[in-house]
């Protein structure tokens, strides 16, 4: 459901999957290739939220405030962005919270239910795991790189073959 919010819709690009279940409103642009998956909430009334080109953001994620995913970004199943920035490339486990000023960099891993606290810097290629998150290891998996590729696939794969049956 797209949703105006104070006189501001959200600006979704005709190639973005945006799920019928998953409430978009006010300030949010989802750009090319981008989706958004089944149950999700982007509350764009307090600043603006950006899903970069061919990001994700999976089943019952929360983003709000000035969140902004880069391109290929991840943001796993629960998960929530509250006001931080996500890198390109960037995975943010299922069930993490990454907090207000939080930046995670280019290629890193927020592991499943870390909480990255206000202000952190994750740097890039780097997996950060715990409650508060820290570093654990440097980031080489080829198959993150294509996260981001297999659900823009996946997107396009529900475009065009799902259908109600209600």
């Amino acid at each position: 459901m797209l949703r105006s919010f104070d006189g501001t819709e959200p600006q979704v690009d005709d190639t973005a999957y945006v799920d019928e279940t998953a409430v978009v409103i006010g300030d949010v642009v989802v750009e090319a290739d981008a989706s958004v998956w089944p149950n999700t909430t982007i509350r764009g009334d307090h600043g603006q939220i950006v899903v970069g080109e061919g990001a994700n953001v999976q089943d019952n994620a929360v983003l709000h405030e000035d969140a902004e995913l880069r391109p290929s970004a991840t943001v796993g199943h629960s998960a929530i962005v509250h006001d931080a920035t996500v890198g390109e490339g960037a995975l943010i486990g299922m069930n993490a919270v990454v907090l207000d000023g939080a930046r995670i960099g280019e290629g890193a891993v927020v592991a499943a239910g870390s909480v990255v606290t206000e202000g952190t810097e994750v740097p890039p290629s780097t997996l950060v795991a715990g409650s508060p998150a820290e570093p654990k290891a440097e980031v080489d998996d080829p198959r993150l790189e294509a996260t981001a590729d297999r659900y823009v696939e996946l997107a396009t794969r529900h475009e065009e073959t799902s259908e109600r049956l209600d």
